[in-house]
């Protein structure tokens, strides 16, 4: 492991070593045959008390993220094109941890099951918020998440909500993107309609 200092810009893909086995997915890599829900860039496979939000930018209505509650926790995802060869996961988190620093709040790296990712606590309106980045680089894409709620503190709810950002599968499509571009999410199509 190479320290942040010693190396700051830090280029490879950031990745669980069984991430095409146990997700998050590539589209290539997703069962066919399972009922996803259809988001365009993303797919989220249902499961009992989960709820879907669409974040929507308001002046270009453009769908801009995934809103996911489930187990007493939000998972926030947004799907990114990335190179082939390179990943976006290091460059990204220096990026979180300077506006979370810049905006007051506290960012601490650790290690998590799917590589390294941020804990931080966020200032907020109504005061401060515990959340975790987590994020993965894929084939040609990369995956961010934010989990808050008790996926931030409480290890039972972490596992559930885990398991939940391992079962997306990222759609890149194969229209060329520059790296950093959302991949685009649309409203959801939900099987058999």
């Amino acid at each position: 492991m190479t320290d942040s200092q010693e190396n700051p810009v830090q280029t490879e893909k950031s990745a669980p070593a069984d991430r095409a086995e146990r997700g998050p997915f590539d589209a290539s890599e997703a069962n066919p045959v399972r009922p996803y829900i259809d988001i365009g860039g993303i797919k989220v496979l249902p499961r009992e008390g989960l709820n879907l939000r669409l974040e929507v930018e308001e002046k270009t209505q453009r769908i801009v993220a995934v809103g996911l509650d489930y187990a007493d926790s939000t998972l926030q995802v947004q799907p990114f094109a990335a190179p082939r060869s390179t990943g976006l996961w290091h460059e990204t988190r220096e990026q979180i941890r300077a506006q979370v620093a810049g905006q007051g709040g506290r960012v601490e790296e650790r290690e998590g099951p799917f590589g390294p990712e941020l804990l931080a606590e966020v200032r907020e309106p109504a005061g401060t918020r515990v959340v975790r980045f987590v994020g993965v680089d894929g084939p040609r894409w990369f995956l961010r998440g934010v989990i808050g709620g008790a996926g931030a503190s409480s290890p039972e709810a972490a596992e559930r909500v885990e398991d939940l950002f391992r079962s997306l599968v990222v759609v890149r499509g194969a229209s060329p993107m520059p790296p950093r571009d959302l991949i685009p999410l649309t409203m959801p199509v939900t099987p058999g309609s």
